[in-house]
């Protein structure tokens, strides 16, 4: 008995601490999003080190809440203090290198300060998530607002311009033939949100037209100014619609959806929508979290992660709609393989693209 108490306390004593230190992960997001949405971080990339007197002039905000969360910044290690500490308002803080590119660098493959822009918009409609779980109804895609669809844009942005058409596409080489010859292949980009996908596409392949559809406004809105500031209007459009409309069927040389599926109420409609829009040979791409093949009490690799935009997010969105297939974000391949069976499909190749998140299927 006494050493099954003796295992119990240090189990406690464990999980206590952890809970600690995760409430110290919860701050460090929520004030990273802070340093973001403020300008903190870009103000002591570019003009650093500063005091809090000039960064608060920087970034036009108030020096006493500058100050506050600049040494918040530093005891949790995220910024560093520059030389002995002075009287506060002299002190300088500085972002260490390495940190600037986390931080500050939207152009690396290594900039995260938008995940916590998009953790704040997975708990912003919390007490509508709260009563969906006690009444089984889902919470719609526009409750989470600016933060959950800007936040997802800003850091898919760098993949999509510098390895869906370097790297990714094409590691698929009948599909990448086609997408740079003769006459000009089409693309259907459904489920678009902010149309990064669809302008890495065209800018990798000159020679494609892009098509993004999705049924949220704010998103079609941003990705038709993105396609606008990259000169890429002319050949990338965006349409508040719906994509199994039948008047589009049999148009399109690649039909993708990039890390939506699993949000969809009716996952096989969509994937039946995107068999119709391919034309004879066109290839059909779905690219979803990369997750494992069952369920495991220690789960694999970023299932953490995964499971916990499914809770907050994924699933109540995809509950918003019914009948409902409540998938949530960890679409394990067996699940994705009998949805596409289920619209038609005879095949489902998991393609050889190595990468952290995502996992890439063609159906055939």
């Amino acid at each position: 008995m006494e050493s099954t108490d003796r295992g119990a306390t240090q189990r406690r004593d464990a999980f206590a601490d952890r809970l600690l230190r995760s409430t110290a992960g919860a701050f460090d997001i929520i004030t990273v999003y802070l340093g973001d949405q403020l300008g903190y971080y870009r103000a002591l990339a570019e003009h650093g080190p500063l005091t809090s007197p000039e960064l608060a002039a920087r970034t036009a905000t108030n020096e006493r809440y500058a100050r506050e969360w600049l040494e918040q910044q530093t005891v949790a290690g995220i910024l560093e203090i520059e030389g002995a500490p002075e009287e506060p308002e002299h002190r300088r803080f500085r972002l260490p290198p390495g940190h600037d590119e986390v931080l500050a660098d939207g152009e690396s493959l290594n900039y995260l300060a938008p995940l916590a822009q998009l953790v704040m918009g997975a708990i912003y409609p919390l007490a509508s998530v709260l009563d969906a779980y006690r009444s089984g109804r889902g919470v719609p895609f526009e409750a989470y607002g600016r933060d959950l669809r800007e936040g997802q844009a800003r850091m898919n942005r760098a993949m999509f311009l510098q390895q869906l058409g370097q790297e990714w596409l094409p590691a698929i080489p009948d599909l990448h033939a086609r997408l740079q010859s003769d006459p000009p292949a089409r693309v259907a980009d459904v489920g678009c949100g902010a149309g990064w996908s669809s302008i890495g596409i065209a800018k990798s392949y000159p020679r494609v037209l892009v098509d993004g559809y999705d049924l949220d406004p704010a998103s079609i809105a941003m990705a038709q100014d993105n396609a606008l500031q990259a000169g890429l209007a002319g050949r990338v459009r965006f349409h508040l619609r719906d994509a199994a409309d039948p008047q589009l069927a049999s148009r399109y040389d690649l039909v993708a959806v990039f890390e939506a599926l699993h949000d969809m109420s009716n996952p096989v409609a969509a994937l039946r929508a995107m068999r119709a829009l391919a034309r004879e040979g066109g290839a059909v791409l779905v690219v979803d979290e990369r997750v494992g093949e069952a369920f495991t009490p220690s789960g694999e690799g970023v299932e953490w992660m995964m499971y916990g935009w499914s809770v907050l997010h994924c699933l109540p969105v995809g509950l918003s709609g019914q009948p409902s297939a409540a998938t949530g974000t960890v679409m394990r391949p067996p699940t994705l393989r009998r949805y596409a069976r289920e619209a038609g499909f005879t095949e489902v190749d998991i393609l050889p693209i190595d990468h952290l998140f995502f996992r890439f299927y063609r159906l055939r």
